[in-house]
């Protein structure tokens, strides 16, 4: 009986944190008015469609921040953790630690979203610069507004880039901060 509890846990986990990815993903392109008609924003939208349009319907955006997209991310969040309290036989948890740690998570998601963009931008600069692929480009277009204030606050290195060193710095800071 044990092995079943682990198999839906990994289930449960595996299954949620993908979609939960793919909802804060397209949060994050709405935010940096990314490009929509790229391949792989149009499946991030297709995909969340079906859960997010109902909920936008109820709750609006803000000042073009999509309100809708976080508080799904935060709903499904919290059900994934009542579900794996549940499955674990702890029962339900109480509503505000729950709350609490799933909003850390999704802070800690996007933080690491913007980690892992920033590395494989790096890395796709030294493999293949000036190449296009549609999935450096969506990442390209999330990584430019938060490296563009830090490039145009560096002094001028002789045409070495920097600021995504100072970047990731300061996504590890954050971390460590909200940790």
């Amino acid at each position: 009986m044990d092995k079943l509890v682990q198999i839906a846990e990994l289930l449960i986990t595996f299954a949620s944190s993908i979609y939960i990815t793919i909802v804060i993903v397209r949060f994050i392109l709405q935010l940096v008015r990314a490009d929509f008609y790229n391949p792989l924003s149009q499946f991030i939208v297709s995909a969340t469609n079906p859960l997010l349009m109902p909920l936008r319907k109820v709750v609006p955006g803000f000042f073009g921040i999509d309100i809708a997209s976080i508080i799904l991310a935060l709903l499904l969040q919290m059900a994934t953790m009542t579900l794996l309290m549940l499955v674990k036989g702890n029962g339900l948890p109480p509503i505000l630690p729950l709350l609490t740690y799933s909003a850390y998570e999704l802070v800690s998601l996007v933080l690491n979203i913007y980690l892992f963009s920033l590395i494989v931008i790096v890395i796709v600069s030294w493999i293949a610069p000036g190449g296009h692929n549609p999935a450096v480009a969506l990442l390209s277009s999330i990584t430019e507004p938060l490296l563009r204030p830090i490039r145009n606050t560096l002094p001028s290195t002789g045409g070495l880039d920097f600021s995504v060193m100072v970047a990731l710095l300061i996504i590890y800071i954050l971390k460590i901060l909200i940790a």
